[in-house]
């Protein structure tokens, strides 16, 4: 009878124990409902276009980008979207499309690459000053010549000018979730502007990482709808398109855009606030690495920041206080916010993907230099551009870089205050 009692109470205790270890991965459940998975960039960005499901895809197929349309297709033909796919002759014809649909009120989506981006010059401006929030994600490749197909930020950071919002990625997780704040922020009635979601060509894109995505019924609710207060095909509507604005009156719109561009920047954090809350992944303008206490930073965008976090981590262990300020949003660029971060900081060097040929580094490093400035802060600077056409940095040509900081930081700047890292002389 003892021996009855104790094999009940055993199995007692072991279905307790079962009891509260699925309770434990319910309460896991309930604050998370990931799904884990492999996947590369481009599938990461195809798999969120899946769950927005957007209405229109004009596309033009450009490596590194040609999966994407590719994939959704593919998912097109399968019926797992009711999206329409526009196959046209062009890039050029990709983007007319893309605020031609926007225009009608249809959710839009496009993708493209390099000189892809380059051939939509003319109506990239056009679709911002319209005010369309269409999206469009941008795998990063350099322009050419000479002829190269590897990554370099030079194709979007040249369209940076253009009115249009840019977010960038370093790994294939912040693709799939910067997509699906996109058309939030894009679509809020105080922005109303395209935005660009950009990530490393092959490095992100084509490499596969493990990623977490989300279920489908929570990110409809979060993407929501989209219901255009104006739009062309609207019974009734009295808005006009692309209209001739003469001297008296193109100003003023100019600046109603500047406006908007502005306004994003409270959308964008307010945006990755509710998608934290249902997913526990945080995002704001720019991260910051072990910089809370650093003496000497790295500024750096996109896939090159995973190197330079292994170098801040090995530095860490030998006592050097290394610290990184990884940006994600450059359109609208947090430039006050970023000098705030670094305003404690002795030494700083920006590192940016692609030539500007300014005689003065690239476009992150001009622009934040000109904010720290402005914003008082006292740390010595440089600019430094590398990877260009997709060329390897290491974690010792990061080493490298801090090294010299901290002699920068002594001595001052006394050579050069632009250079290029990892170059063959």
């Amino acid at each position: 009878m003892k021996k009855h009692v104790r094999l009940v109470q055993s199995k007692c205790e072991r279905v307790n124990k079962e009891i509260l270890r699925y309770s434990a991965i319910s309460a896991e459940m309930e604050i998370n409902m990931g799904v884990k998975n492999r996947m590369s960039g481009n599938e990461a960005v195809a798999h969120a276009i899946r769950q927005i499901n957007p209405d229109v895809m004009p596309a033009f197929p450009i490596t590194p980008s040609t999966e994407i349309p590719q994939f959704v297709s593919n998912m097109i033909a399968n019926g797992e979207v009711d999206t329409e796919f526009i196959p046209v002759e062009s890039e050029h014809s990709a983007m007319s499309a893309a605020m031609g649909s926007e225009a009608a009120g249809a959710r839009t989506i496009t993708a493209t690459s390099s000189c892809g981006l380059a051939l939509m010059w003319e109506v990239l401006y056009v679709a911002a000053s319209s005010r369309l929030p269409l999206t469009m994600t941008v795998v990063n490749r350099g322009l050419t010549g000479p002829l190269n197909i590897n990554a370099e930020h030079s194709d979007s950071m040249g369209a940076r000018d253009s009115g249009w919002l840019q977010i960038y990625a370093e790994n294939n997780q912040e693709v799939y979730d910067n997509l699906l704040q996109a058309y939030r922020i894009a679509e809020h009635k105080d922005v109303l502007l395209p935005i660009m979601i950009c990530q490393d060509g092959f490095i992100t894109s084509h490499a596969v990482e493990n990623i977490e995505l989300e279920e489908d019924e929570p990110i409809k609710a979060f993407v929501g709808k989209y219901e255009p207060e104006h739009y062309l095909l609207k019974a009734g509507e009295t808005m006009a398109m692309g209209p001739y604005a003469t001297s008296p009156y193109c100003m003023e719109a100019k600046r109603a855009q500047a406006q908007t561009m502005m306004n994003a920047k409270k959308v964008i954090l307010d945006v990755a606030e509710e998608y934290a809350a249902i997913t526990g992944r945080k995002y704001g303008f720019f991260e910051e690495y072990r910089l809370k206490d650093a003496a000497f930073a790295l500024v750096a965008i996109g896939s090159a920041c995973g190197t330079i976090k292994d170098a801040v981590d090995d530095l860490r262990k030998h006592g050097v206080k290394a610290g990184l300020l990884k940006v994600r949003v450059f359109r609208p660029f947090p430039g006050e916010e970023m000098a705030r971060a670094l305003s404690h900081v002795k030494a700083v060097a920006i590192m940016d993907r692609c030539e500007s040929y300014s005689c003065n580094g690239g476009p992150l490093g001009s622009e934040l230099m000109a904010a720290m400035y402005r914003n008082k802060n006292k740390a010595e600077a440089i600019n430094i551009v590398y990877g260009l056409s997709g060329r390897d940095i290491t974690v010792n040509d990061v080493k490298d870089v801090f090294e010299r900081l901290k002699t920068i930081a002594q001595e001052g700047v006394k050579d050069t205050q632009y250079t290029y890292l990892g170059l063959r002389e």
